[in-house]
């Protein structure tokens, strides 16, 4: 049977439809293999079923060996991928998209309303013993029912945020991938005229060489003051430095992250010393929904790739963000 590395132990779901077909080498370990032990589990490998968290490059695909066919990614994002190597090589790259989307999309809104009216702060305070009373400005937060809210890469997760937004009487702008019109009812507009008008911003766009930075520290002087900003796509898509300084002077009322650069964070990172940013653990897939049915397409991919048949979720080509 071929050799497939498989780099964390993913839902059953999708490692019993493997077993049956596959010689399988699963990485055990709850963190990802370390770069040697990816190599050295790599070498040989028809197959590689990866995660975001590992670097698959040309020198894992040397370690490999000829013999790789195929890489079956469990994830949406690709940016740990060289898909440009990989292509040179004849060798197919699957994800999983779609599956992970309402799941996502229900993430990004529950940290936008978690932002808004500061329910950190407010638990923090509770669990301290510091609640005395009702007090009349006591953690004011933000309205988000007929708030302008900005999207950012406006894909299938962009655009069921857009649709939870409806629900809130949200007037919904949007820029980057995705058709000019939508049942989401979003305006369309260049990016600078989403940052100045927008309340709250949602970030769901790919992390290219393009869109790397994209929230740097110009943009978000150009934002509104008090305004959200809130990322459940790729934490390089944001210059987290200035982050930090957008919060501390004032100039954001908070921030809420699921991504971030690296993950996890260090204990001592600024981010986790404001109080007004919300940091949770990548958990934008996390339902058992969710995993396992991404489980099942990335074992679909990878025997398909196996087999020299067409994978039914192939790897984009990389498109860069439009204004």
């Amino acid at each position: 049977m071929p050799r497939v590395f498989v780099s964390r132990a993913i839902p059953a779901a999708g490692l019993d439809l493997l077993r049956p077909h596959a010689d399988l080498d699963v990485w055990a370990d709850r963190l990802p293999p370390p770069r040697e032990a990816l190599l050295e589990r790599a070498r040989g490998c028809d197959g590689l079923l990866t995660l975001l968290t590992d670097r698959i490059d040309a020198e894992v695909m040397d370690a490999a060996g000829p013999g790789l066919r195929v890489i079956s990614n469990y994830a949406v994002g690709l940016d740990n991928v060289d898909l440009a190597e990989a292509a040179r090589r004849g060798i197919r790259v699957g994800h999983t998209p779609g599956v992970l989307t309402q799941a996502t999309a229900d993430l990004a809104f529950a940290l936008l309303l978690a932002a808004a009216r500061r329910l950190p702060e407010a638990e923090r305070l509770v669990k301290a013993g510091e609640w005395r009373t009702w007090e009349p400005t006591l953690l004011l937060g933000r309205d988000v029912a007929s708030a302008t809210l900005g999207i950012v890469g406006f894909g299938r997760i962009g655009r069921a945020v857009a649709e939870r937004a409806r629900g809130f009487r949200m007037r919904v702008l949007a820029c980057g991938r995705g058709p000019n019109t939508d049942p989401a009812g979003a305006e369309p507009v260049a990016l600078d005229e989403l940052l100045a008008r927008s309340d709250f911003i949602s970030l769901h766009a790919p992390l290219t060489p393009m869109t790397r930075h994209l929230v740097n520290r110009d943009a978000l002087r150009r934002m509104k003051r008090g305004a959200v900003l809130v990322n459940t796509a790729r934490g390089g898509l944001v210059d987290q430095d200035a982050l930090a300084q957008a919060l501390r002077d004032g100039h954001l009322a908070a921030a809420a992250l699921d991504v971030t650069t690296p993950e996890p964070l260090p204990p001592g990172d600024p981010l986790l010393q404001i109080p007004t940013c919300l940091v949770v653990p990548h958990v934008g897939s996390a339902t058992l929904q969710a995993r396992d049915q991404m489980a099942r397409i990335a074992a679909g991919n990878l025997l398909a790739g196996l087999r020299g048949e067409p994978l039914p979720h192939p790897a984009p080509a990389p498109e860069p963000l439009r204004d």
